[in-house]
């Protein structure tokens, strides 16, 4: 919206009760001449009456808040007027569930209450608040519809075993948009399943948060990835939260391999799916999922050319279409599907014809 010449600053409201984040957040974002802060308000009363005055672009909002806290404010704001929304959160346990409540919720994305450590890591909390901001100003954003919570998909729901399919591992990447999208990708699979492998981009602190929510929606029986672990039938594996998840086939057995080592991100989908090509090549079915920037594409194109089924989300219903767009920029997907269909695309092994840009 704001990246190209004369194109106005993508204008932002800052929803937080503290009033030094409502001083550092401003004084973060408006250093790039691409946002424009247009306002600040210390609650969702006053929020809302700002929003309507102002029509910001993009909201960033507070998790916890007085007279109401973000979760509910978010809540009635993507119910009467969707409107992108980047969480505030704080790296807590707590602080984890409402957020992946705010995102199931509709929110864009989130990130973590600053920590003024030094000069470079506030560098790169800034950049790294600018570049979601920035992001969801493009975003596709809807009324999220209700999910029932600690409950898996009905069985009438989901898709025909798998045992038939012809292939010994399933493999997902995400970033942006990802954890709702990963869960109704998840939700039809039937309880007999190759051995699912997940790399989303998130903090270490809300990984298995995130593993226990996709839990309660699923026939599969999803856990927090650990190092050496063996991939089994009917389980689906996250990648532990700033920490790389590979594959290695040990004696004939799949095995989780855990790492850190330094990347643009971590964990890296990329590095999943360059794992699941080397080490199982064609019994590999892929998709990768909504999510800014390219991680993922690379991995997916050795995939296809290791003979895999490679599915990458279609732009329509893609929150950002940043990797799944990049895969198909590199002739890397064989499909490219609406993200209802994703489950079902995986499960086949006969490629459909392509749909080419996604659109």
């Amino acid at each position: 919206m704001a990246s190209g010449a004369g194109e106005r600053p993508v204008r932002v409201l800052v929803v937080d009760d503290s009033a030094v984040m409502r001083q550092l957040m401003p004084a973060l974002l408006g250093a790039d001449p691409r946002i424009e802060v247009v306002g600040a308000a210390a609650d969702a009363y006053i929020a809302r009456e700002k929003i309507r005055r102002l029509a910001p672009d993009v909201l960033t909002l507070d998790v916890e808040m007085p007279r109401m806290d973000g979760l509910s404010f978010l809540r009635q704001l993507m119910r009467l007027s969707p409107l992108p929304v980047v969480m505030v959160s704080t790296l807590t346990e707590q602080g984890a569930s409402v957020t992946l409540d705010a995102l199931a919720s509709g929110a864009v994305d989130f990130i973590a209450k600053p920590r003024v450590d030094s000069p470079d890591v506030m560098a790169a909390y800034a950049a790294e608040l600018r570049a979601k901001v920035l992001a969801a100003a493009g975003a596709r954003v809807r009324a999220a519809a209700p999910v029932r919570p600690d409950t898996a998909a009905p069985a009438a729901g989901r898709l025909a075993p798998a045992r038939a399919a012809g292939f010994e591992l399933v493999a997902i990447g995400a970033s942006t948009g990802g954890t709702e999208a990963i869960r109704q990708v998840l939700a039809p699979l039937p309880a007999d399943m190759p051995p699912v492998v997940i790399a989303q981009h998130i903090p270490a602190t809300f990984s298995a948060a995130f593993a226990e929510r996709l839990d309660r929606h699923c026939a599969l029986t999803v856990t927090q990835a650990t190092d050496g672990e063996p991939l089994q039938r009917g389980r689906a594996y996250v990648a532990p939260g700033g920490r790389h998840l590979r594959i290695r086939r040990q004696g004939g057995v799949l095995r989780c391999v855990i790492s850190d080592e330094p990347a643009a991100f971590r964990p890296s989908v990329d590095a999943l799916f360059g794992s699941a090509a080397e080490q199982v090549g064609r019994g590999v079915a892929a998709a990768l999922l909504t999510g800014m920037g390219s991680d993922g594409a690379r991995g997916m194109l050795a995939l296809r050319q290791a003979g895999a089924r490679t599915v990458a989300q279609d732009r329509a219903s893609s929150v950002v279409w940043g990797m799944p767009g990049a895969a198909v920029a590199l002739s890397a997907a064989s499909d490219v599907v609406p993200l209802g269909e994703v489950a079902a695309c995986l499960l086949s092994r006969v490629p459909a014809a392509s749909t080419g840009a996604g659109d």
